[in-house]
């Protein structure tokens, strides 16, 4: 116990933290909150992806724990929603959906962590905080500047669309869902070219200037 109180600070950001639970099972709900209400956060539960998003419009948080089968959709609904509109909002996957297509899926769409049901309660509160104290850390691009308009393939700086090749869009959305995270090549080029072997690292550098 004197440990873990060494470790939290009164100024870090983290002790004050809003979170957001997306979970329609009434006991995990209960132990996700009970867990992350200890570490000092305060914790607003919702079970609709309805209920959540009217949540995030009215209340900021500082991260999101979602579950992915809920009664009126699919958590990552939300979720591909939430980085289309540029938001980084630190996101937790919490869900019983443990294949590994759900968790690439997941990660691909931009959440920051996923952790399998069932869960321990403490590696659940230090996953929070691990991602707590690196989005505090990391700056991000206001979402007003950039918008990702996916489904019409088109990025938005400022409201104004910009003029790119469907390679630069691609590699664009790639950073824009990635926000603050550090992207190899390899993953730039699964992301705008997929399985075209012609294509190389320089490929990537060459896109990359031209966006800059």
């Amino acid at each position: 116990l004197h440990l873990a109180l060494a470790g939290l600070s009164h100024n870090s950001p983290s002790m004050t933290a809003h979170i957001l639970l997306l979970e329609d099972d009434p006991a995990i709900a209960r132990t996700a909150s009970y867990a992350l209400q200890r570490e000092g956060w305060t914790v607003t539960h919702s079970v609709l992806l309805q209920d959540a998003r009217v949540q995030l419009a009215r209340n900021p948080c500082q991260l999101l724990v979602l579950d992915l089968g809920l009664p009126d959709g699919h958590g990552l609904d939300l979720l591909r929603s939430l980085r289309a509109s540029g938001n980084a909002l630190p996101v937790l996957i919490l869900s019983a959906q443990n294949d590994e297509i759900d968790r690439v899926l997941g990660l691909e769409l931009g959440a920051d962590d996923y952790l399998p049901k069932p869960f321990s309660p403490r590696e659940l509160a230090a996953r929070v905080k691990a991602l707590l104290r690196r989005a505090s850390t990391t700056p991000v691009a206001a979402p007003a500047v950039l918008l990702d308009d996916a489904p019409g393939q088109r990025v938005l700086l400022r409201g104004q669309v910009l003029d790119l090749t469907r390679r630069e869009y691609h590699l664009l959305a790639c950073l824009l869902r990635g926000c603050g995270r550090i992207h190899s090549r390899a993953q730039l080029l699964d992301a705008a070219w997929g399985d075209d072997s012609t294509s190389t690292d320089r490929t990537v550098d060459t896109h990359v200037k031209t966006l800059r």
